[in-house]
């Protein structure tokens, strides 16, 4: 089954995948970073009372949720120069993961600090702590313990999710694979090869979310 299976061709292309590797590590780390950035900041728009912060927050929110995420980078790859916006590609794909991701964020951070007893914050506010002292003593705490998990597992949805920016020839780890199934007319061997990684990946976040659920004395580390 295997004898048309070059594992030497494999072994010749590494040094591609392996430069593919990195760049989908470091590219993924800085969309997730940009995506906690844009989820705090509408989770806070979001958990406002009044309407002017929470309405924008609420419509940017579902508008992402209802779209793919190919038409949201397509839109940011093709629509913003001809708006007179040019960006290199892997601003682009940064950009787009960043502000696709930042929208499920908002809503599990939203979750964790909803999910604090609503008598822990009224104690809070009868022993005369302000806001700020509220959030940063007895909210947050709690809230980061319950949003840690499921933010790993989102970290691992936004890794899968950087093989779409192989659609705009940033050269990550599905970029490595095409490049094999390309030039030596081997996609079995091009493809098998990028899942391994993946599942490499994927195993390594997974391990990480279950430490980090032990560790916060959690149960919903599984990812």
């Amino acid at each position: 089954m295997l004898e048309n299976f070059s594992f030497r061709t494999i072994v010749e292309y590494l040094p591609v995948f392996g430069q593919g590797l990195v760049t989908t590590v470091w590219l993924s780390a800085l969309s997730f970073v940009g995506a906690l950035v844009v989820g705090i900041v509408l989770c806070a728009m979001n958990l406002q009372r009044g309407w002017l912060f929470r309405a924008p927050a609420k419509a940017y929110i579902d508008a992402v949720r209802a779209t793919p995420l190919l038409a949201q980078l397509y839109f940011l790859y093709f629509g913003l120069p001809r708006l007179g916006f040019v960006l290199p590609e892997l601003v682009v794909g940064i950009l787009a993961l960043s502000l696709n991701s930042g929208a499920y964020i908002s809503e599990i951070i939203r979750a964790g600090i909803l999910s604090i007893p609503r008598g822990q914050v009224e104690a809070s506010v009868a022993s005369g702590m302000t806001y700020t002292q509220r959030m940063r003593l007895v909210v947050l705490p709690q809230a980061f313990k319950v949003t840690i998990p499921p933010l790993l597992g989102q970290a691992i949805v936004l890794v899968k999710d950087s093989a779409l920016l192989s659609l705009i020839s940033v050269a990550e780890l599905t970029r490595a694979g095409q490049l094999l199934a390309s030039d030596r007319f081997m996609p079995a061997e091009g493809f098998l090869t990028i899942a391994a990684f993946y599942l490499l990946l994927y195993y390594g976040l997974k391990a990480l979310a279950v430490l980090s659920g032990r560790w916060l004395g959690t149960a919903g580390a599984r990812a």
